[in-house]
């Protein structure tokens, strides 16, 4: 009976293990097909078959179980496809998403974004995709002064001949011998545009009188200066000094002035703030409705705004919105001045977490299987953090209030009401989430939900850190829910961050 057993038992792991070996055959002829459309696409595309590799790049970028660490390549391959059929929309759009992925040939990209606007006739876009270009390929003389020179094409159309002739000057110090730059350079000397006086009156300073040889130079009368006064103090007449000659025998003793300590605000006022603030409740119902996320996403933008930030708002959007805005956000980071930037990304809505990664679920979401979740939700870790990190900000700051629950509880039990993942910390970012990582915090029932509740409160509060202010927060948020919600935060930041100087 016991050998019976042993052979039953024998034969059950045999038999999982052929079911385990059979699924691994199927994963594997799934990726080789997958790759096939991949190469397909590549093929078509350097045999200049534009039309069939948007058609295998689009059909490869549809299936969830893809290497997905060909993405940045698929869409750059694809959006060159378009570009060469004339979609320069959908051109534009499939860039964004190479940038947003951090394709290595960024300052191409721009490049050929560009382009794209210029024929589109979005000149102010077209400006802008220039200035990252520029920026990005600054190293390289010979695209830079193209780059200057198409740039000052574009100017020139819309009339801006100042900075037209400006990017003409810069270009001919890179390239002397190009004729094109030099008539173009030519042409607006003719229209006199060196010689205009752009500057407002207020800032044109006189020039020097010029005198000539044996003239007498007579001291030019002077008008008294007005008093410059700091605010609130009280404006007086400025006595004039008496000037007396020191006798021989007399010692003069010269005080040197003491320097003013700066204030915390003195040091920190050339810093750059920019915000991305996103709040998605208007979920279908499948998804289900949360009704503070837009109420918190508005109120947290106006306090940040009171902080000297520049907030870009978001409610209820797409994934292609929150794209798009991710991308804007980006720019504006990058742009920013090394060590005097500081970038903060908020969400407040449903989010998810699957294989490690944090996924913010956008409005227009259709989670059908698990697979979707990477394909039709925003990654945090990939898409927003790893941008933030390779910025040149000093600081980056994420802050998710999306730790209800989870919002597909059909797909799969196994997944249950987890949470969020602690994500890895990125170089001089500070991380905080509503509770901590694998538990849930409710929706709330006033206005705001409690953990932005108590951050706005907390972050109106002079003088504290950002430490300090999350750690106000965390105490609030535990004896507010009876000890049941604990918010959570990591940081690896170097410096201090004041919402509110003291």
């Amino acid at each position: 009976m016991v050998d019976v057993v042993i052979l039953n038992v024998g034969k059950m792991k045999a038999r999982r293990i052929f079911i385990v070996i059979l699924i691994s055959l199927a994963v594997l002829n799934n990726a080789m097909a997958q790759f096939k459309l991949y190469e397909k696409g590549h093929d078509s595309y350097t045999a200049g078959k534009f039309d069939d590799a948007i058609k295998n790049f689009s059909e490869y970028l549809t299936k969830s179980t893809r290497d997905k660490s060909l993405d940045g390549e698929v869409y750059y391959l694809r959006a060159l496809s378009y570009y060469k059929t004339n979609d320069f929309k959908s051109a534009i759009a499939d860039f964004e998403e190479t940038i947003l992925l951090d394709h290595p040939n960024k300052g191409n990209i721009y490049w050929f974004m560009a382009k794209g606007y210029d024929k589109s006739n979005s000149l102010a876009e077209c400006v802008g995709a220039y200035d990252h270009a520029i920026r990005e390929l600054s190293d390289n003389k010979e695209s830079k002064g193209k780059l200057l020179y198409e740039r000052s094409q574009i100017h020139t159309r819309m009339g801006n001949l100042t900075p037209a002739y400006a990017d003409l000057k810069s270009a001919a110090a890179l390239q002397p011998k190009n004729d094109d730059i030099r008539h173009a350079l030519e042409a607006l000397e003719k229209q006199n545009v060196a010689g205009r006086n752009t500057e407002p009156a207020a800032t044109q300073t006189a020039r020097p009188t010029e005198t000539k040889k044996d003239d007498a130079v007579k001291p030019a009368a002077t008008k008294p200066q007005p008093v410059v006064t700091k605010r609130d103090e009280p404006v007086t007449t400025p006595v004039k000094p008496v000037v007396t000659t020191p006798s021989v025998e007399e010692k003069v003793v010269v005080t040197p002035p003491v320097a003013a300590t700066p204030t915390i605000a003195e040091f920190y006022k050339d810093e750059k703030r920019y915000a991305l603030v996103i709040g998605n409740g208007g979920y279908p119902k499948s998804i289900g409705v949360l009704k503070n996320p837009v109420n918190d996403a508005t109120d947290f933008a106006k306090e940040l705004q009171n902080s000297n930030f520049e907030v870009q708002l978001l409610t209820n959007a797409t994934y292609g919105q929150m794209r798009a805005a991710m991308l804007k956000f980006k720019e504006k980071v990058d742009a920013g001045d090394r060590d005097k930037t500081v970038s903060l990304f908020y969400y407040a809505g449903h989010g998810v977490q699957r294989d490690d990664e944090n996924y913010l679920v956008p409005i227009d979401a259709t989670i059908e299987f698990e697979d979707d979740i990477a394909r039709y939700c925003f990654p945090v870790q990939r898409m927003v953090l790893a941008n933030m990190e390779r910025s040149n900000s000093r600081m980056n700051i994420v802050i998710l209030d999306a730790c209800r629950n989870n919002p597909f509880p059909a797909l799969n039990r196994s997944m249950g009401d987890q949470g969020l993942v602690e994500m890895r910390r990125a170089r001089g970012s500070f991380i905080a989430y509503a509770t901590a990582p694998g538990s849930i915090a409710s929706d709330g029932s006033g206005r705001n939900g409690l953990y932005t509740q108590e951050l706005l409160k907390a972050m109106r509060k002079p003088g504290l850190t950002i430490e300090q202010v999350f750690k106000d927060v965390r105490q609030s948020v535990l004896r507010l829910s009876g000890n049941k919600q604990n918010t959570w935060d990591s940081s690896n930041i170097i410096g201090e961050f004041y919402f509110k100087f003291p």
